[in-house]
């Protein structure tokens, strides 16, 4: 199957106290370039994170956001900080009895101090967490690959359409090859008859400026070399898997030998096809920047 670069997922997972979103979404990249964004107590799952999502995703720019809810009580708990709370209180007694302040201290307004009570998270299950947190990626990352196969199936069959236009405009300017020679040479050996009295034409000459106008012309080589590459194309498009790269080296090389024709071309006919075989090609190519 043939992926695009462009996708979208998204799935949560909900237990009994917490819950777990993970969103996907994707942009054309030359490479694979993870972006993940979630809660701070979650970073130390990133490279485990990172090595999942490589079983789905192996090019674009792929943005990751993951949210997390804990709603248990026991969540969170208040500390208190004894010997912090010790030293304000040595400090505060210093100073009432330097500057003879009135003793109105009390255990209220000492928890108040920075400190002295906190709110600490509990320590948490990181197996159980990561079990949840897999089930939710690779949930999201089943919708991104489903939605990334469904949109290359889309560019699959609009490739193999423009596809099928290049070999018919190859058709065209092979089969208009030989004509372009024989009028040549009609042209030649009346061109001669009119300069010449003599309407004795030596054909053995006429023969040769063909021979040589034909080597200038030739496209042969070219047109079988890109049949070959649309065909070669045609193939991996039906062979799928991730084949980004592979058919952006195909689609330089087919606009390669479409520059050839175009440069060797001495017949408007065959400019025209070889000009709409460079915007197939042009096509193709900003198509096959959306492959995986």
């Amino acid at each position: 199957m043939v992926k695009s670069m462009t996708g979208f997922g998204q799935f949560e997972v909900s237990e009994a106290e917490r819950k777990m979103t993970v969103e996907m979404k994707s942009v054309n990249h030359r490479y694979l370039d993870l972006n993940i964004k979630m809660p701070k107590k979650l970073n130390f799952f990133e490279a485990a994170i990172r090595n999942l999502l490589k079983e789905y995703i192996e090019r674009g720019k792929v943005d990751v956001f993951i949210t997390y809810e804990d709603y248990s009580e026991s969540s969170v708990c208040i500390k208190y900080n004894r010997d912090i709370a010790k030293e304000y209180l040595t400090y505060i007694r210093k100073m009432q009895k330097e500057f003879g302040l009135k003793e109105d201290f009390g255990a209220a307004a000492l928890s108040k101090y920075p400190e002295v009570l906190v709110m600490e998270e509990q320590a948490i299950d990181e197996e159980e967490l990561w079990k949840m947190m897999e089930k939710a990626i690779r949930g999201a990352a089943e919708q991104f690959t489903n939605s990334r196969i469904q949109e290359g199936e889309h560019l699959r069959q609009d490739l193999l359409a423009k596809l099928e236009g290049m070999i018919k405009n190859l058709s065209y300017i092979e089969a208009r090859s030989p004509e372009i020679l024989e009028e040549y040479r009609k042209k030649l050996t009346d061109k001669v008859k009119e300069l010449l009295t003599d309407t004795t034409v030596e054909e053995s000459r006429i023969l040769t400026e063909v021979t040589i106008f034909a080597d200038k012309i030739c496209v042969d080589e070219e047109t079988v070399r890109l049949r070959s590459h649309v065909e070669h194309m045609k193939k991996n498009l039906e062979a799928g898997g991730g084949l980004g790269r592979k058919l952006d080296f195909l689609a330089q090389e087919m606009n390669r030998e479409a520059n050839t024709i175009l440069s060797k071309a001495n017949d408007i006919i065959i400019s025209e096809y070889g000009i709409e075989l460079k915007t197939d090609i042009e096509k193709v190519r900003e198509q096959i920047q959306n492959i995986e």
